[in-house]
């Protein structure tokens, strides 16, 4: 390791202060602090020590999307192998989920931090690690069979409008992640719903049966699919969005490690469970009939919920305000779906619609407390008056 710091060390001479590539420092930075810890250190005032910064931060969110991710690049593999009818293994399904995922990866990475370098030349700070798990977010909610030019335009908007258009890391409203798949439904409705976009589309196959579950509700159809099936989530969907075994085992390595608020995820599920079941007992349509429990473990919710909604920056901050946003975002979800059979999957517009409240919520949850606060110190002073 002591070879390669120094190595480093003698890249950064030409972009120290006063050099002649000072302007560029921060594209060359950023690879330090990506390969090292940063050696940063406080000169004045009382602060709080601890292990955990924003590139720690990330690398956990990173490991716990890993399960989902895999398992995602596996079911594309097996989506297209069912439909062609050709006999395969878990290798051959996993190669080839990876030849239609991994350059979407690629593609998000590539057009998002040269923008993110961009700006951090431009504005003179440095680059921030928050890009590492947008732009792996990215392409795990897309369709897998959507141009890769689309995937890189839908970056380059939710990059520039929603981040950098508000200051860059920490400082946007909206998650950017969820920016980008709202530009890309917007955009190219065409490519972003319908009943081939969700799967590894074969050429040997005239007919492909590849339309989501709330999709195929939305459209009055019957659901083939047993409750395991879903939960494990071998059914087409968003690359990984399916499976809610592996998207629950990421909100476990979330909350045990404290990145992810257990508040906003018990909150969403409790909100979008109470608003199933009492659609349940209204039954007036095949969404508002489909049972409570499914509609917490198909489509976009589970994930939306863990890796979305708990945000730090979009999210709401205080305690009390975590229970709120939560189960108005498991509301809203269910609500959007079942009122909406144009859009079934709602809870891409529930969390962003919460994003945009998260401020207020937290305002008033704070006003209140100060109320209570006062409330509180008047009867104490009337009682020892």
């Amino acid at each position: 390791m002591s070879f390669l710091r120094n190595k480093i060390d003698q890249i950064k001479k030409p972009f120290a202060k006063g050099e002649k590539w000072e302007k560029f420092a921060p594209a060359v930075n950023a690879f330090d602090t990506f390969l090292f810890v940063p050696n940063h250190t406080t000169h004045k005032g009382a602060h709080i020590r601890d292990a955990v910064d924003l590139k720690r931060t990330m690398v956990t969110v990173i490991i716990a999307l890993l399960p989902a991710l895999i398992y995602g690049i596996y079911n594309t593999g097996y989506q297209y192998f069912i439909q062609t009818g050709e006999a395969f293994t878990f290798l051959d399904a996993f190669i080839h989920g990876s030849w239609k995922i991994v350059p979407m990866i690629i593609v998000s990475y590539v057009v998002g931090l040269t923008i993110e370098f961009i700006f951090a030349i431009y504005r003179g700070h440095e680059v921030n690690e928050g890009y590492l798990v947008t732009g792996l977010l990215i392409p795990m909610i897309m369709p897998v069979d959507i141009p890769l030019w689309m995937v890189g335009i839908s970056t380059a908007f939710a990059v520039l409008i929603a981040k950098e258009a508000f200051g860059g890391t920490g400082m946007n409203i909206l998650n950017p992640a969820l920016t980008a798949r709202a530009f890309a439904f917007f955009a190219y409705p065409t490519y972003m719903s319908g009943n081939k976009v969700w799967v590894s589309e074969a050429s040997n196959v005239d007919a492909i049966s590849g339309e989501t579950i709330l999709g195929s509700l939305a459209a009055g159809n019957d659901v083939s699919y047993s409750m395991f099936e879903m939960f494990q989530g071998s059914i087409p969907g968003s690359i990984a969005e399916t499976s809610t075994l592996w998207i629950a085992v990421g909100a476990l390595i979330l909350i045990y490690t404290g990145v992810g608020s257990w508040r906003i995820i018990v909150g969403g599920i409790l909100g979008a469970a109470v608003m199933g079941f009492l659609f349940n007992l209204w039954g007036a349509n095949a969404l508002m009939s489909f049972s409570w429990m499914n509609h917490l473990v198909v489509g976009g919710f589970a994930f939306g919920i863990v890796f979305m909604a708990t945000d730090p920056v979009s999210a709401a901050q205080t305690n009390k305000g975590k229970w709120i946003y939560g189960v108005l975002v498991g509301i809203f979800c269910i609500l959007i779906r079942v009122f909406n059979p144009a859009y079934p999957e709602g809870v891409m517009l529930a969390i962003l619609l919460m994003n945009v409240f998260a401020p207020t919520i937290d305002h008033y949850v704070v006003e209140a407390n100060i109320s209570k606060r006062k409330k509180r110190w008047t009867l104490t002073q009337l009682k020892t008056a």
